[in-house]
């Protein structure tokens, strides 16, 4: 990770910005390029007329002004405001339900909104890096520069990458090499970069690759899911400086799928703190909905600022005052101010009742009545100010209150993890002629007297109201989402089971003697299924147990008669 991790990246030969000569790879065309992104587009925002759309590349990606986002921060901010440039920021939008993602149309047909090879990839990757079918992200870099004939006094451009991957990192510093380029040379600068992308190797986790673009290779670790560091994480400690006294809460508030708001002086600030909440929980999934940047221009701005029904569970990054007053009704607003240093260690907000939130000129704060479950962790606090002091390097930082909050979603969810594994029946119960046996249902009340001898203390050494915050999490997204992940992992590790048991049965054509054919003709379809699940890697099967299922089913078929074998078997 040399490009990412802050290290000089490697210089390729070649001429800077020129396309990869040679022949793109065979196959549907940018296939390589679809692998790691959908499309580079060019936004403009104007005062009168908005944010508009310039340039689209490949050229034949149909997508429009509402689809890429908010791609400019002028499109939320008053004439003012701040106004940083350059600067990075991302988004995250929902595909449209009548579109459900924008598409390319290949070789005269429409591209497939779920590539083929998404399945091979999402098996390999942890849960948090895994594409999202119905999501997309968009990393901007955008430019604001004086211009006296714009009615605003300044000229506003973005350039921005939109992807199904979550590697923010990565395609950060994707944009810091071709952005200043682009704005330089324009149009024949991104399609060359366009060029040397489709040049790219597809991504596989737990495996480096070199990147090349622009002269330079940029190299990449894909993280496989033991792996901690990879392209993705942000700065951690530097994000939570002004929250570092209520990581804990904000760390419950993520678990328990609580809606927030976060309301940052700048779409960076805003990007990365929504970003940084959401790592918190990993390696578990975060099942709500989140948005690192959002404007009163997206698509769900009435749907999530209505007060005829309770807040969805969505964590929202704004920048714009203006939200104080429309999701007053929200029950957590998170407000942080510009990083400012309070001796050794960054100024706190506090933590404030949602009552003394005011609609203007709103203090940095957490505004929230929830009242945390377990202790804070002071001896955490008291390492990060030490290394403050000492002038600890920040990625040390960073890796402290990193393991800190992967220590304690852990503890958190062991215990989960060893009572559903309790759900599985054994195999010795698993038999190659009956149907496989049920998994138990998950039961709360079982579960939470379990935890009296295998609880989160036996890992953690927090104290606290862990049954309290059990049974919240319970009723939160996370825990659906959770169990349905697990559920469907122990059912595929069934079906694969009872296929092994089949499969090393010795006597299968004394089995077939007193069957009729229709519950012969019934063994073959399910074995054809099984087969057909774990070609498509939904089933943890050896490549050996795929041979033996195949060679059954051809003996099972030869014993039938010929008018069934001609069924089965079509020419």
């Amino acid at each position: 990770m040399d490009a990412l991790s802050g290290a000089e990246p490697r210089r390729a030969r070649g001429r800077l910005g020129a396309a990869s000569p040679g022949a793109r790879a065979a196959g549907a065309p940018w296939a390589r390029f679809s692998a790691w992104l959908e499309c580079v587009c060019v936004v403009t925002f104007d005062l009168e007329l908005g944010q508009a759309l310039e340039l689209v590349y490949p050229s034949d990606f149909r997508l429009t002004d509402k689809e890429v986002g908010p791609g400019s921060p002028g499109s939320s901010r008053g004439p003012n405001s701040s106004r940083p440039s350059p600067g990075f920021l991302c988004f995250r939008k929902a595909a449209s339900a009548t579109c459900p993602f924008p598409t390319r149309t290949q070789c005269g047909g429409q591209r497939s909104p779920w590539h083929a090879e998404d399945r091979r990839y999402n098996s390999g990757a942890p849960v948090s890096l895994q594409r999202e079918p119905a999501h997309y992200f968009g990393y901007v870099y955008f430019r604001q520069v004086k211009d006296s004939s714009v009615k605003r006094g300044y000229f506003q451009k973005s350039l921005v990458l939109v992807s199904r991957l979550p590697f923010v990192r990565l395609f950060q510093a994707l944009l810091s090499l071709i952005a200043p380029e682009y704005f330089d040379k324009l149009a024949p600068c991104l399609e060359a970069v366009c060029n040397e992308i489709d040049q790219w190797p597809a991504p596989v986790p737990g495996q480096t690759l070199n990147l090349p673009v622009m002269g330079v290779v940029l190299q990449n670790l894909l993280p496989a899911p033991v792996v901690l560091t990879s392209v993705h994480e942000l700065d951690l400690f530097r994000c939570f400086q002004p929250v570092l006294t209520h990581v804990q809460t904000l760390w419950e508030l993520m678990l328990l799928g609580e809606p927030l708001v976060v309301l940052a002086p700048s779409p960076a600030m805003s990007s990365e703190m929504v970003l940084a909440l959401i790592s918190c929980l990993q390696p578990l999934k975060f099942c709500c909905d989140y948005r690192p940047y959002f404007t009163i221009h997206d698509s769900e701005f009435k749907e999530f600022t209505t007060r005829t029904q309770a807040p969805p569970n969505v964590v929202l990054g704004v920048t714009n005052p203006f939200f104080i007053k429309t999701l007053q009704h929200w029950p957590h607003i998170l407000r942080v101010g510009e990083p400012k240093m309070s001796g050794d260690l960054p100024k706190q907000v506090k933590l404030k009742k949602p009552s003394r939130l005011k609609t203007l000129d709103t203090k940095p704060g957490l505004y929230t009545a929830y009242s945390a479950h377990l202790h804070r962790d002071k001896a955490l606090l008291k390492r990060l100010l030490k290394g403050l002091q000492k002038k600890r390097p920040w990625d040390t930082q960073t890796a402290l209150l990193r393991r800190h909050l992967l220590e304690l979603t852990q503890s958190f969810i062991i215990p989960l993890e060893h009572y559903m594994a309790s759900l599985m029946p054994l195999q010795k119960s698993i038999t190659p002629w009956k149907t496989p046996p049920q998994i138990r249902p998950f039961r709360q009340d079982d579960f939470l007297r379990s935890l009296e001898h295998a609880g989160p203390q036996l890992t953690c050494i927090l104290k606290g109201d862990w049954l309290g915050l059990y049974r919240r999490f319970f009723k939160s997204p996370h825990f659906d989402g959770w169990y349905r992940q697990r559920y469907k992992e122990m059912a595929h590790k069934l079906e694969a089971l009872h296929l092994e048991a089949i499969c090393e049965a010795q006597n299968i054509e004394a089995w077939m003697k007193d069957k009729s054919e229709v519950e012969v003709v019934d063994l073959v379809l399910k074995l054809r299924e099984k087969l057909v699940q774990a070609q498509g890697h939904q089933l943890p099967v050896k490549e050996a147990t795929l041979q033996r299922a195949q060679l059954y089913i051809e003996t099972v078929i030869g014993s039938l008669p010929k008018d069934l074998q001609a069924v089965l078997c079509p020419p």
